[in-house]
Protein backbone atom coordinates (compact mmCIF):
# COMPACT_ATOMS: atom_id res chain seq x y z
CA UNK A 1 0.00 0.00 0.00
CA UNK A 2 1.21 3.93 -0.96
CA UNK A 3 1.03 6.35 1.76
CA UNK A 4 1.27 9.38 1.12
CA UNK A 5 4.00 11.31 1.48
CA UNK A 6 4.54 14.07 4.57
CA UNK A 7 3.89 17.92 3.37
CA UNK A 8 7.43 19.12 3.64
CA UNK A 9 7.58 21.96 6.86
CA UNK A 10 7.06 25.03 4.09
CA UNK A 11 7.56 25.05 0.46
CA UNK A 12 7.17 27.48 -2.60
CA UNK A 13 5.02 26.25 -5.18
CA UNK A 14 5.80 27.56 -8.61
CA UNK A 15 3.35 26.87 -11.61
CA UNK A 16 5.51 27.04 -15.02
CA UNK A 17 2.42 27.11 -16.76
CA UNK A 18 1.36 30.10 -15.37
CA UNK A 19 4.43 31.69 -16.27
CA UNK A 20 4.13 30.92 -19.83
CA UNK A 21 0.63 31.84 -19.91
CA UNK A 22 1.99 35.65 -18.43
CA UNK A 23 4.23 35.52 -20.98
CA UNK A 24 1.90 34.97 -24.04
CA UNK A 25 -0.74 37.75 -22.16
CA UNK A 26 2.59 40.33 -22.43
CA UNK A 27 3.32 39.60 -25.60
CA UNK A 28 0.03 40.37 -26.88
CA UNK A 29 -0.22 44.02 -25.11
CA UNK A 30 3.28 44.47 -27.13
CA UNK A 31 2.89 42.72 -30.59
CA UNK A 32 5.45 44.47 -32.46
CA UNK A 33 8.10 44.39 -29.79
CA UNK A 34 10.17 41.55 -28.76
CA UNK A 35 9.74 40.38 -25.05
CA UNK A 36 12.62 40.50 -22.31
CA UNK A 37 11.58 38.02 -19.71
CA UNK A 38 13.73 39.61 -16.17
CA UNK A 39 15.05 36.34 -14.21
CA UNK A 40 17.31 38.64 -11.64
CA UNK A 41 17.08 37.67 -7.87
CA UNK A 42 15.98 33.87 -8.29
CA UNK A 43 13.35 34.97 -10.87
CA UNK A 44 11.53 37.17 -8.46
CA UNK A 45 12.06 34.27 -5.72
CA UNK A 46 10.94 32.32 -8.24
CA UNK A 47 13.48 29.91 -9.29
CA UNK A 48 15.69 31.57 -12.43
CA UNK A 49 16.40 28.98 -14.48
CA UNK A 50 13.16 26.61 -14.40
CA UNK A 51 11.80 30.53 -15.43
CA UNK A 52 13.53 31.48 -17.76
CA UNK A 53 13.17 28.33 -19.47
CA UNK A 54 8.99 28.84 -19.06
CA UNK A 55 9.63 31.92 -20.51
CA UNK A 56 11.68 31.39 -23.21
CA UNK A 57 9.36 28.41 -24.59
CA UNK A 58 6.40 31.10 -24.20
CA UNK A 59 7.93 33.16 -26.16
CA UNK A 60 10.30 35.70 -24.44
CA UNK A 61 13.64 36.44 -26.82
CA UNK A 62 15.54 37.74 -24.07
CA UNK A 63 16.67 37.28 -20.38
CA UNK A 64 17.22 39.92 -18.62
CA UNK A 65 19.38 40.08 -14.65
CA UNK A 66 20.78 42.55 -12.48
CA UNK A 67 24.19 40.75 -10.90
CA UNK A 68 26.76 39.20 -13.44
CA UNK A 69 26.83 36.04 -11.59
CA UNK A 70 22.87 35.60 -12.13
CA UNK A 71 23.51 35.66 -15.88
CA UNK A 72 26.48 33.88 -15.69
CA UNK A 73 24.60 31.14 -13.85
CA UNK A 74 21.99 31.02 -16.94
CA UNK A 75 24.69 30.35 -19.40
CA UNK A 76 25.98 27.01 -17.15
CA UNK A 77 22.71 25.87 -17.09
CA UNK A 78 23.04 25.71 -21.28
CA UNK A 79 20.21 28.64 -21.78
CA UNK A 80 21.68 30.49 -24.97
CA UNK A 81 19.39 33.10 -25.06
CA UNK A 82 20.57 36.68 -25.52
CA UNK A 83 21.05 37.77 -21.85
CA UNK A 84 21.19 41.04 -20.56
CA UNK A 85 23.04 42.12 -17.69
CA UNK A 86 23.09 45.46 -15.87
CA UNK A 87 24.83 45.77 -12.15
CA UNK A 88 28.34 46.09 -12.68
CA UNK A 89 30.82 47.53 -10.14
CA UNK A 90 34.59 48.93 -11.00
CA UNK A 91 36.84 45.30 -11.31
CA UNK A 92 33.82 43.47 -11.72
CA UNK A 93 33.98 40.07 -14.09
CA UNK A 94 33.65 42.08 -17.29
CA UNK A 95 36.05 39.55 -18.89
CA UNK A 96 33.71 36.05 -17.80
CA UNK A 97 30.88 38.01 -19.48
CA UNK A 98 32.44 38.38 -22.89
CA UNK A 99 33.62 34.96 -22.58
CA UNK A 100 29.74 33.75 -22.10
CA UNK A 101 28.54 36.64 -24.86
CA UNK A 102 26.31 37.86 -22.39
CA UNK A 103 25.33 42.06 -22.89
CA UNK A 104 27.02 44.10 -20.20
CA UNK A 105 24.56 47.42 -19.45
CA UNK A 106 27.21 50.39 -19.52
CA UNK A 107 26.11 53.96 -17.89
CA UNK A 108 29.70 55.83 -17.72
CA UNK A 109 32.89 55.95 -19.12
CA UNK A 110 34.61 53.91 -16.32
CA UNK A 111 32.43 50.77 -17.51
CA UNK A 112 32.90 51.40 -21.18
CA UNK A 113 36.85 51.34 -20.34
CA UNK A 114 36.75 48.35 -18.50
CA UNK A 115 34.88 46.07 -20.70
CA UNK A 116 37.01 47.00 -23.55
CA UNK A 117 39.99 45.79 -21.70
CA UNK A 118 37.96 42.80 -21.16
CA UNK A 119 37.16 42.17 -24.80
CA UNK A 120 41.21 42.86 -25.63
CA UNK A 121 42.27 40.16 -23.48
CA UNK A 122 39.39 37.85 -24.42
CA UNK A 123 40.39 38.73 -28.17
CA UNK A 124 36.51 39.00 -29.38
CA UNK A 125 33.94 41.88 -29.01
CA UNK A 126 32.28 42.65 -25.72
CA UNK A 127 28.31 43.15 -26.27
CA UNK A 128 27.21 46.45 -24.69
CA UNK A 129 24.05 48.22 -24.06
CA UNK A 130 24.63 51.98 -23.12
CA UNK A 131 21.79 53.19 -20.54
CA UNK A 132 20.40 56.53 -20.64
CA UNK A 133 19.49 58.56 -17.44
CA UNK A 134 16.28 60.06 -18.57
CA UNK A 135 14.92 61.02 -15.26
CA UNK A 136 14.70 57.98 -13.03
CA UNK A 137 17.97 59.05 -11.41
CA UNK A 138 19.53 55.86 -11.01
CA UNK A 139 21.78 54.09 -12.97
CA UNK A 140 22.12 55.73 -16.48
CA UNK A 141 24.18 58.04 -18.18
CA UNK A 142 23.20 61.63 -17.72
CA UNK A 143 22.10 63.48 -20.97
CA UNK A 144 25.10 66.17 -20.81
CA UNK A 145 27.40 63.15 -20.48
CA UNK A 146 25.49 61.17 -23.46
CA UNK A 147 27.93 62.63 -26.22
CA UNK A 148 31.20 61.48 -24.15
CA UNK A 149 29.83 58.39 -23.89
CA UNK A 150 28.40 57.72 -27.34
CA UNK A 151 31.57 59.11 -28.72
CA UNK A 152 33.82 56.76 -27.00
CA UNK A 153 31.77 53.63 -27.74
CA UNK A 154 31.68 54.42 -31.58
CA UNK A 155 35.90 54.55 -31.30
CA UNK A 156 35.80 51.37 -29.49
CA UNK A 157 33.50 49.87 -32.06
CA UNK A 158 35.85 51.58 -34.75
CA UNK A 159 38.53 49.03 -33.17
CA UNK A 160 36.79 46.11 -32.89
CA UNK A 161 36.36 46.01 -29.70
CA UNK A 162 32.89 45.79 -28.48
CA UNK A 163 29.11 46.39 -30.18
CA UNK A 164 26.72 48.30 -28.85
CA UNK A 165 23.68 45.99 -29.52
CA UNK A 166 21.11 48.16 -27.61
CA UNK A 167 20.29 51.89 -26.01
CA UNK A 168 17.83 51.50 -23.28
CA UNK A 169 16.30 53.38 -19.77
CA UNK A 170 14.12 52.78 -17.31
CA UNK A 171 11.02 54.86 -16.17
CA UNK A 172 10.65 56.08 -12.98
CA UNK A 173 6.58 56.77 -12.46
CA UNK A 174 5.14 54.22 -15.43
CA UNK A 175 2.96 52.69 -12.28
CA UNK A 176 1.84 56.04 -11.65
CA UNK A 177 -0.43 56.27 -15.11
CA UNK A 178 -0.37 59.90 -15.86
CA UNK A 179 1.89 60.93 -14.09
CA UNK A 180 4.68 64.17 -15.06
CA UNK A 181 7.47 62.59 -15.70
CA UNK A 182 6.60 59.76 -18.20
CA UNK A 183 6.16 62.25 -20.69
CA UNK A 184 9.63 63.84 -20.22
CA UNK A 185 11.07 60.48 -20.07
CA UNK A 186 10.07 59.35 -22.96
CA UNK A 187 10.99 62.61 -24.94
CA UNK A 188 14.74 62.08 -23.30
CA UNK A 189 14.79 58.85 -24.58
CA UNK A 190 13.86 59.63 -28.38
CA UNK A 191 16.02 62.83 -28.00
CA UNK A 192 18.99 60.86 -26.90
CA UNK A 193 18.50 57.61 -29.10
CA UNK A 194 18.23 59.67 -32.00
CA UNK A 195 21.27 61.76 -31.09
CA UNK A 196 23.09 58.23 -30.94
CA UNK A 197 21.83 56.86 -34.28
CA UNK A 198 23.19 59.90 -36.03
CA UNK A 199 26.27 59.53 -34.11
CA UNK A 200 26.41 56.31 -36.33
CA UNK A 201 25.57 53.82 -33.45
CA UNK A 202 23.06 51.02 -34.97
CA UNK A 203 21.77 49.12 -31.87
CA UNK A 204 19.80 45.67 -32.61
CA UNK A 205 17.29 47.00 -29.42
CA UNK A 206 16.03 50.01 -28.28
CA UNK A 207 14.00 49.40 -25.24
CA UNK A 208 12.14 51.85 -22.04
CA UNK A 209 9.41 49.81 -21.25
CA UNK A 210 8.73 47.98 -17.80
CA UNK A 211 5.62 45.63 -17.22
CA UNK A 212 3.26 48.76 -15.96
CA UNK A 213 4.43 50.56 -19.62
CA UNK A 214 3.84 47.12 -20.99
CA UNK A 215 -0.01 47.62 -19.79
CA UNK A 216 -0.52 51.38 -19.95
CA UNK A 217 2.33 53.02 -22.19
CA UNK A 218 2.02 51.55 -25.92
CA UNK A 219 4.00 54.60 -27.78
CA UNK A 220 7.30 53.50 -25.40
CA UNK A 221 7.09 49.70 -26.63
CA UNK A 222 10.09 50.22 -28.91
CA UNK A 223 12.38 47.50 -30.04
CA UNK A 224 11.64 45.33 -26.82
CA UNK A 225 10.22 45.53 -23.77
CA UNK A 226 11.11 44.38 -20.25
CA UNK A 227 8.71 42.74 -17.95
CA UNK A 228 9.47 41.45 -14.61
CA UNK A 229 7.07 41.08 -11.88
CA UNK A 230 3.97 40.42 -14.32
CA UNK A 231 6.38 37.95 -16.02
CA UNK A 232 5.40 36.17 -12.34
CA UNK A 233 1.50 36.82 -12.79
CA UNK A 234 1.70 39.38 -9.82
CA UNK A 235 0.26 42.70 -10.57
CA UNK A 236 2.87 45.83 -9.98
CA UNK A 237 0.67 48.05 -8.66
CA UNK A 238 -2.76 48.02 -7.27
CA UNK A 239 -3.99 50.99 -8.85
CA UNK A 240 -3.22 49.31 -12.25
CA UNK A 241 -5.70 46.20 -11.46
CA UNK A 242 -5.82 42.91 -9.77
CA UNK A 243 -3.88 40.37 -12.04
CA UNK A 244 -6.98 38.80 -13.04
CA UNK A 245 -8.01 42.05 -14.46
CA UNK A 246 -4.72 42.19 -15.98
CA UNK A 247 -4.98 38.82 -17.97
CA UNK A 248 -1.72 37.37 -15.61
CA UNK A 249 -1.84 34.68 -13.28
CA UNK A 250 0.17 34.29 -9.91
CA UNK A 251 2.80 31.47 -10.19
CA UNK A 252 3.54 31.15 -6.36
CA UNK A 253 1.73 29.95 -3.53
CA UNK A 254 3.55 29.42 -0.55
CA UNK A 255 2.34 26.19 1.80
CA UNK A 256 3.16 25.31 5.10
CA UNK A 257 2.11 22.02 7.57
CA UNK A 258 0.91 22.96 10.54
CA UNK A 259 3.18 21.48 12.99
CA UNK A 260 0.40 21.82 16.15
CA UNK A 261 -2.94 21.94 17.32
CA UNK A 262 -3.61 22.88 21.00
CA UNK A 263 -6.19 24.27 23.17
CA UNK A 264 -5.25 26.95 25.27
CA UNK A 265 -7.41 28.79 28.33
CA UNK A 266 -8.76 32.28 27.94
CA UNK A 267 -5.99 35.35 28.80
CA UNK A 268 -3.04 33.48 27.33
CA UNK A 269 -0.49 35.00 26.00
CA UNK A 270 0.85 34.12 22.28
CA UNK A 271 4.17 34.79 20.80
CA UNK A 272 6.73 36.91 22.22
CA UNK A 273 5.52 40.22 23.86
CA UNK A 274 2.50 38.89 24.23
CA UNK A 275 0.92 41.35 21.76
CA UNK A 276 -1.89 39.08 21.49
CA UNK A 277 -4.23 37.74 24.19
CA UNK A 278 -6.67 34.60 23.67
CA UNK A 279 -10.38 35.93 24.41
CA UNK A 280 -11.62 32.53 25.25
CA UNK A 281 -10.94 29.55 25.70
CA UNK A 282 -9.12 28.75 21.76
CA UNK A 283 -7.06 26.43 19.86
CA UNK A 284 -4.02 27.61 18.52
CA UNK A 285 -2.50 26.39 15.29
CA UNK A 286 1.43 26.46 14.97
CA UNK A 287 2.62 27.36 11.58
CA UNK A 288 6.60 26.46 10.85
CA UNK A 289 7.62 29.61 8.65
CA UNK A 290 8.79 32.55 10.01
CA UNK A 291 10.56 35.53 8.94
CA UNK A 292 13.75 33.45 8.13
CA UNK A 293 11.64 32.01 5.36
CA UNK A 294 10.50 35.44 4.21
CA UNK A 295 6.79 35.79 6.13
CA UNK A 296 7.29 39.77 7.13
CA UNK A 297 7.35 40.35 10.62
CA UNK A 298 5.90 43.54 9.78
CA UNK A 299 2.43 41.75 8.94
CA UNK A 300 2.33 40.36 12.42
CA UNK A 301 -1.03 40.93 13.95
CA UNK A 302 -2.19 41.13 10.33
CA UNK A 303 -1.19 38.53 7.83
CA UNK A 304 -3.54 36.22 6.59
CA UNK A 305 -3.53 32.55 6.21
CA UNK A 306 -5.68 29.85 5.19
CA UNK A 307 -5.66 27.10 7.73
CA UNK A 308 -8.83 25.11 9.12
CA UNK A 309 -11.14 25.81 5.90
CA UNK A 310 -11.35 29.64 6.46
CA UNK A 311 -8.53 32.05 6.34
CA UNK A 312 -7.42 33.38 9.75
CA UNK A 313 -4.83 36.21 11.37
CA UNK A 314 -1.64 35.96 12.39
CA UNK A 315 -2.15 35.90 16.05
CA UNK A 316 0.48 38.20 17.77
CA UNK A 317 4.07 37.94 16.67
CA UNK A 318 5.59 36.65 13.19
CA UNK A 319 9.26 35.02 14.79
CA UNK A 320 12.15 33.60 13.01
CA UNK A 321 10.91 30.14 11.96
CA UNK A 322 7.30 30.31 13.46
CA UNK A 323 3.71 32.20 14.06
CA UNK A 324 0.56 31.45 15.10
CA UNK A 325 -2.79 31.32 14.42
CA UNK A 326 -5.68 31.49 16.34
CA UNK A 327 -8.80 29.43 15.37
CA UNK A 328 -11.36 29.81 17.87
CA UNK A 329 -13.41 26.62 18.47
CA UNK A 330 -12.81 25.76 14.68
CA UNK A 331 -10.27 22.55 14.29
CA UNK A 332 -7.58 21.66 12.10
CA UNK A 333 -4.84 18.56 12.77
CA UNK A 334 -1.25 18.34 12.66
CA UNK A 335 -0.03 17.87 9.21
CA UNK A 336 -2.75 20.00 7.79
CA UNK A 337 -1.85 22.40 5.01
CA UNK A 338 -1.88 26.26 5.64
CA UNK A 339 -1.82 28.15 2.64
CA UNK A 340 0.23 32.04 3.51
CA UNK A 341 -0.60 33.23 -0.15
CA UNK A 342 -1.43 31.96 -3.89
CA UNK A 343 -3.96 32.95 -6.37
CA UNK A 344 -6.80 33.52 -4.76
CA UNK A 345 -8.53 30.74 -6.54
CA UNK A 346 -9.28 28.75 -3.39
CA UNK A 347 -10.38 31.23 -1.00
CA UNK A 348 -6.54 31.89 -0.08
CA UNK A 349 -4.78 35.12 0.36
CA UNK A 350 -2.87 36.66 -2.08
CA UNK A 351 0.95 37.99 -2.35
CA UNK A 352 -0.67 41.38 -2.09
CA UNK A 353 -2.80 40.80 0.30
CA UNK A 354 0.33 40.01 2.74
CA UNK A 355 1.80 43.16 0.95
CA UNK A 356 -1.12 45.62 2.48
CA UNK A 357 -0.71 43.55 6.19
CA UNK A 358 3.20 44.53 6.29
CA UNK A 359 2.82 48.01 4.72
CA UNK A 360 5.01 47.17 1.39
CA UNK A 361 4.60 45.85 -2.21
CA UNK A 362 4.27 42.53 -3.75
CA UNK A 363 7.51 42.53 -5.33
CA UNK A 364 8.91 42.41 -1.71
CA UNK A 365 6.48 39.43 -1.12
CA UNK A 366 7.53 37.41 -3.15
CA UNK A 367 11.98 38.30 -3.64
CA UNK A 368 11.96 37.64 -0.12
CA UNK A 369 11.08 33.89 0.42
CA UNK A 370 14.23 32.59 1.70
CA UNK A 371 16.68 30.26 0.70
CA UNK A 372 15.47 27.74 2.88
CA UNK A 373 12.31 27.35 1.69
CA UNK A 374 11.83 24.84 -1.36
CA UNK A 375 10.63 25.37 -4.93
CA UNK A 376 8.72 22.98 -6.12
CA UNK A 377 8.11 24.00 -9.65
CA UNK A 378 4.57 22.54 -11.58
CA UNK A 379 3.76 21.69 -14.96
CA UNK A 380 7.33 22.10 -15.73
Amino acid sequence: MNETAPLPRVRAEIDLAAVRHNVRALRDRAPRSLLMAVVKSDAYGHGAVPCARAALEAGAAWLGTATPEEAFALREAGIEAPVLCWLWTPGGPWRRAVELGVDVGVSGLWALREVREAARAVGRPARVQLKADTGLGRNGCQPEDWPELVGEALAAEAEGTLKVTGLWSHFACADEPGHPSIALQLAAFREMVAYAEKEGLDPEVRHLANTPAVLTLPESHFDLVRTGLGVYGVSPAPELGTPAQLGLRPAMSLKASVALVKEVPGGHGVSYGHHYVTEGRSRLALIPAGYADGVPRHASGRGPVLVGGAVRTVAGRVAMDQFVVDLGRDTAREGDEAVLFGPGDGGEPTAEDWARAAGTIAYEIVTRIGVRVPRVHLNA
